[in-house]
């Protein structure tokens, strides 16, 4: 269980970097990269942070801003968006298994 929670703060930390990292400057065209459909096993952002866990709830929600982010980005930060976004997904997946414990 400690292992779990490691690697998912650990991909939790990483996805965060990324969304806020000060991109390089942008060529003259933008860069239009598909970004991989919204899986149905990710759940809607949670607004109620009120009850047991509100920290895992917290980092739920900022995962969701995360993501729009990097969704909208101008930009595939060197093709790193999109792993960056299945990764946001998986911690989103293991986060609402911690919420279920």
């Amino acid at each position: 269980m400690k292992m779990k929670l490691a690697v998912l703060l650990a991909v939790l930390t990483v996805a965060v970097i990324l969304a806020f990292a000060t991109p390089p400057a942008a060529p003259n065209a933008a860069v239009k990269v598909a970004v991989p459909a919204a899986s149905n096993s990710v759940a809607p952002p949670i607004t109620n942070v009120a009850g047991p866990h509100p920290e895992i709830r917290d980092a739920i929600e900022a995962l969701h801003r995360a993501k729009a982010h990097l969704e909208h980005a101008a930009h595939d930060f060197g093709g790193h968006r999109v792993n960056a976004i299945r990764a946001i997904d998986e911690a989103n997946r293991q986060l609402e298994i911690c919420l279920k414990y």
